[in-house]
């Protein structure tokens, strides 16, 4: 199990009893500069609208702004500190999504959080856990999310 999980294992039958229903919001994170900047390092896109905030203040947005794709990674912490870990699993992995859309920009200063509705858990093997979660990057302040998604991933069991 990963270490990073704050909640108790459950059972298997009672992570697929939560189909259906939200199972969580995580904590708020702060998207500062630092954060956009070491991003930008990483990934080696420096575009003025990220990094250079004296120039952003004449763009669309007004002020530099978080990467798509940073937002997006986010999405693993706060999945986290929600998704309950399931009794007997030895890995979960990120297995792609389906559909992902950055719906508004988050502006460097502000503070995010994930949502999560478990849209399906189903057993594709008798050690192998199909989990379909939709997934929603919510910012502080504003009355749209920073990203909608559909979020799979397989769970494997010993």
């Amino acid at each position: 199990m990963n270490s990073v999980w704050i909640k108790p294992p459950i059972t298997l039958d009672a992570y697929q009893k939560m189909v259906g229903h939200e199972v969580g919001v995580s904590s708020w994170h702060l998207i500062d500069q630092k954060r956009i900047d070491l991003f930008a390092d990483v990934i080696e896109d420096h575009q003025y609208i990220h990094v250079d905030p004296v120039r952003a203040k004449d763009s669309a947005f007004g002020t530099t702004v978080a990467h798509g794709f940073l937002t997006m990674s986010l999405m693993s912490i706060f999945s986290y500190e929600v998704m309950p870990p399931i009794e007997g699993a030895t890995t979960s992995v990120n297995y792609g999504l389906d559909k992902l859309r950055f719906i508004s920009p988050v502006k460097s200063g502000s503070r995010v959080r994930g949502r999560f509705k478990l849209a399906e858990a189903t057993l594709r093997k008798p050690n192998e856990l199909f989990s379909r979660t939709l997934a929603t990057v919510e910012i502080e302040g504003e009355d749209k999310p920073a990203i909608a998604a559909d979020w799979i991933g397989l769970i494997y069991f010993s």
